[in-house]
Order: structure tokens, then C-alpha cells, then sequence
């Protein structure tokens, strides 16, 4: 039995394979209904997704066979690879001298009819197949192979957003623990920085899952449409392939992978809008002060600091109000503004978790709504000079009267140690007053709320 050579990149082929981290994993349902598909198209009682590792072929997703592996040198996968271009078919491994005394076709499974497709990664590594085997002789029809084709493209697709899925939490991971520390020490500038090179990163998976799930949708439709007209001329298949339609709900699967596809796609657009807030927000790639849109960055950073309450699982409980005037642009230093911004949101949303800690075992606030109000509009002064004013208000514990005076003092914090280092809004008030010749200002109710004022003048020149 003549076993396949090695292809002559096999060193970079074994390292794409190892990138997907796909080999001894758990069964996926993913790939389990591209295998089913594969088999009803075929009309095989048995179907797999074979990854040709060092000196091994391993199942990642199998039907009509209890096997999880076997050698390599045994693979008819291995000898499929060798052209990732071109479905292999063999019509009836007893006549082929490649496979007749192979033990695959003289013993269990007893292999006669095969056919391969390689999985050919972005890169044009051939790392596995998705294949179908029966104990008969056969061919397929040309529709068939390229069914067969379609098919091992969409697994492809799988892994390459399932790995694309698994980086991006990971990076996701490091960003919320790395922003975190950063929020809680007040480094908001190389936050920024940090933000703007993670917002970079994970634009690209996101961009490849967007640009790839289209055409899965497509390809899945296509597919589908053929497994319908197989089935409409094809009402009474081979008694195994009945047997196994008859323990899945085809008609179900057809429709949740459909739902499926969509799903991913809602989500990765969620992901990108979250990455579109955090380079907004980072704004490192622009003058220190310039000419924006102050509603614009107001949104963001509430959509950034809302994410850390969804994580809590607490948005559904929040009402957010939201009252815009339409401003004209303003000149400032927008990533000193979207610091204050964050520190008073980041306020409110903690005195409105606290409010809705305290009610629990409260009689009398059984019909408490936790709401934040935003407001903007354009105001002026006692001397006539005009600001665009940002009122952020909440409806949490208040601030008691004796500490109003003191929130702006450098260090001071109300919160226990390790929540607050008390120079958010010491910060705050420092950019809002000094540097922009604006005004900040509270206005709070001990059990009632608090709410916050931020006045800029409308006549800061840009520079030079």
C-alpha cells in the first residue's frame, strides 16, 4: 500500500492546521450540519471533516462512523491534499492501485467509494478534507462535486471565524482589563493610545468575519435550494440515509442555519459600531484641539461606559433620556472632554447602581427606574458670552450637602478604598475650567440624584 508523500510546504501546512487549534477539540454543531449536508448531497451513509495532522488524520466532525482518527499513512485525505484545487474521487478503491490492499477497503469501513475536498485556507494551505464514503462503488454527478466544493468552503469559513471569534475575545479580555486599570488610575491619555492600537487589531477580524458572512449566507442558501430539489425528485433515498434523516430534523436545521448566519452578523456589526466608538473616543490621530461635533463623542462614550452595565447585566433595568438642542461645532481638546465625559458618566451609572442596590429592601421604591438624562443645548452667561452646555443627571443616592463642596478637591472620594482614587473629578474640573475657560457645576438631592453641568465657550480659537 503505497501511502502519500508529504506536499513539499508541509512544514507550513502543519503550522496553518496548528493555528486553528481545532485538532482533539469537542464535537461543534457548526460543523456537524456541514457534515450532515455533505452526506445528503452525496447520498453517502457516511461523511467527515478530516484534518491531516503530522502522522494521523483526525475527525473533527463525523457521520455514519465511530473512528476518531486513524494513521496517515492509511488516509485517503492524504492523498487528497496533494491537489487542494480538485474534489478526488474514487469510484471504487478495489480497482485503484493506490487503495486496493489498504485496510480501510480490505477491512472496516470497507471503503470503496470516496470523495475529498480539500480544505484550502485564505492562504492556499490544503490542511484536510470534508469527504464522503460508502461501502459501494459509485460516482457523483458534477452538481454533486460542486456541492461537495461549496461545502468545504463553508467549513473553511467555520474555522476561520471561529479562530478570528476566539482572538477577538481574547483581545477583548486584555482591553477590559487593561481600560479598567487605566480608568481607575486616571490615565486617560494613554488609555486613549491603548484603545486606538486595540481598535486597530480588532478591526481586521471583524472586517474578514463581515466581508465572509455574506457569502456564507449565499453558499448556505444555494445550498439548501439544491438539498430541496434532491429531495423533491429524490423522495424515497437509500434505507441508511433514511435511517439517519429520519434522527435529524432537516427542515429545522435548514431554518436555524439560515437564523444562524444572521445572528453572527448582527453581532459582528455590533463589534464593529463598539471599535467605531473606540476610535472616535481615542481621537489620537488628530490635533490636540480642533473643531467637533460635541454630541457625537457624548454618544460614544455613553455607549462605551453602557457596555460595562450590559456586562453587569443591568441595561435592561436603565432607562436613558437623551434631550439634544442641534449645537454648532465647538473648538476643544476632545480627548481631554471625553475624559469628563466618562468620569460623570461613570458617576452617575455607580450612584444609579447603588440607588438600585439600596431599593431591593425597600418597600417604598418598588417602582424605581433608574434613568440617566442627557441634555445639550446652547446657553449664555451673565457677560452675553456663549457655551454649549452638557447637563448629564441622574436619578441615584444624591450626594449628600456636607460633601458637595469637597467632590473637586484634589484626592477626595466618597467611595470605599480601591473604588476611586478621587482625582476624577479634580480632573475633570481642571479641563473643564482651566484649560477650556468653561464651567463646571453640581446640582444634587440626597436620595434623589445629581446632576452635572458642563459649560463651554463657543469662541476658543483653533490654532495655528
Amino acid at each position: 500500500m503505497p501511502a502519500a508523500p508529504y506536499p513539499e510546504n508541509e512544514a507550513e501546512r502543519q503550522q496553518a492546521l496548528d493555528q486553528y487549534n481545532l485538532l482533539d477539540s469537542l464535537p461543534e454543531q457548526d460543523f456537524d450540519d456541514i457534515t450532515i449536508l455533505a452526506a445528503q448531497i452525496c447520498k453517502t451513509p457516511i461523511a467527515l471533516v478530516s484534518l491531516i495532522d503530522r502522522d494521523r488524520q483526525w475527525f473533527k466532525s463525523k457521520v455514519g462512523i465511530d473512528a476518531e482518527e486513524t494513521p496517515r499513512d492509511q488516509a485517503f485525505c492524504a492523498h487528497a491534499i496533494l491537489e487542494p484545487s480538485n474534489v478526488l474521487v474514487i469510484p471504487n478503491a478495489e480497482a485503484d492501485p493506490r487503495f486496493a490492499d489498504n485496510p480501510l477497503v480490505t477491512g472496516g469501513p470497507q471503503i470503496r467509494f470516496y470523495a475529498g475536498a480539500p480544505l484550502q485556507t485564505p492562504e492556499g494551505q490544503a490542511i484536510g478534507t470534508l469527504c464522503t464514503i460508502d461501502s459501494q462503488p459509485r460516482e457523483l454527478t458534477e452538481e454533486q462535486i460542486r456541492g461537495l466544493q461549496a461545502l468545504s468552503r463553508q467549513v473553511v469559513a467555520q474555522m476561520e471565524l471561529r479562530r478570528n471569534v476566539k482572538q477577538l475575545s481574547q483581545t477583548l479580555t486584555q482591553l477590559q482589563r487593561t481600560q479598567a486599570s487605566l480608568i481607575q488610575t486616571e490615565k486617560m491619555s494613554a488609555l486613549g493610545r491603548f484603545v486606538a492600537g486595540i481598535a486597530h487589531e480588532i478591526n481586521n477580524p471583524v472586517s474578514f468575519i463581515l466581508g465572509n458572512l455574506p457569502h456564507a449566507q449565499s453558499y448556505t442558501e444555494e445550498l439548501l435550494e439544491l438539498l430541496q430539489l434532491y429531495q423533491k425528485f429524490y423522495p424515497d433515498p437509500d434505507p441508511k440515509l433514511s435511517n439517519q434523516l429520519d434522527g435529524i430534523d432537516v427542515a429545522y436545521i435548514a431554518d436555524d442555519f439560515v437564523k444562524l448566519l444572521k445572528s453572527m452578523k448582527a453581532g459582528a456589526h455590533r463589534i464593529e459600531k463598539i471599535v467605531q466608538s473606540l476610535r472616535i473616543f481615542s481621537h489620537l490621530d488628530e490635533a490636540d484641539i480642533k473643531l467637533v461635533q460635541l454630541q457625537e463623542h457624548l454618544d460614544n462614550t455613553l455607549a462605551l461606559s453602557l457596555s460595562q452595565v450590559r456586562e453587569a447585566g443591568e441595561s435592561s433595568r436603565m432607562k436613558v433620556v437623551k434631550h439634544y438642542q442641534e449645537l454648532p461645532p465647538l473648538v476643544c481638546h476632545i480627548g481631554q472632554i471625553n475624559q469628563v465625559f466618562i468620569n460623570i458618566i461613570g458617576n452617575a451609572i455607580d450612584a444609579l447602581h447603588e440607588r438600585v442596590q439600596g431599593h431591593q429592601s425597600d418597600l417604598s421604591e418598588v417602582d424605581y427606574c433608574p434613568t440617566l438624562t442627557l441634555s445639550t443645548q446652547i446657553a449664555t452667561d451673565g457677560q452675553g458670552r456663549d457655551f454649549l452646555a452638557i447637563t448629564i443627571e441622574d436619578n441615584g443616592i444624591g450626594i449628600d450637602s456636607e460633601i458637595q463642596d469637597k467632590i473637586f478637591d484634589p484626592f477626595y472620594s466618597s467611595k470605599p478604598i480601591g473604588k476611586g482614587t478621587g482625582l476624577g473629578l479634580t480632573s475633570s474640573y481642571d479641563i473643564v475650567v482651566n484649560q477650556h475657560q468653561g464651567k463646571l457645576t453640581v446640582d444634587s438631592t440626597p436620595g434623589q440624584g445629581s446632576r452635572f453641568s458642563i459649560w463651554l465657550p463657543t469662541d476658543l480659537p483653533l490654532p495655528d
